[in-house]
């Protein structure tokens, strides 16, 4: 089983807070969780094992999101539609 797609949302994690603190642990019998690394030089277990799907899901929600883009088409379209009702 490849973890292409859980490396890449950890690495969005990280971009996301800003912090290189989390890392991805992938166990024998390939379920993954996230850590963290605390001040003290230990890691901290954020999750409980998962399986590669429910573990992107997961990280993705898990931390600061970012903004979703909205563009002034959009925000006409949003006014155009209040004004009809």
């Amino acid at each position: 089983m490849r973890s292409t797609r859980a490396t890449a949302a950890v690495a969005r994690l990280k971009t996301r807070s800003g912090s290189e603190n989390y890392s991805m642990v992938r166990m024998t019998n390939g379920l993954f969780y996230l850590t963290t690394m605390k001040e003290d030089g230990t890691s901290e277990k954020l999750n409980a094992p998962l399986e590669m799907d429910e573990f992107v899901t997961f990280v993705n929600g898990y931390g600061p999101q970012t903004p979703k883009r909205i563009s002034k088409l959009d925000v006409a379209f949003e006014k155009q539609l209040l004004k009809k009702t």
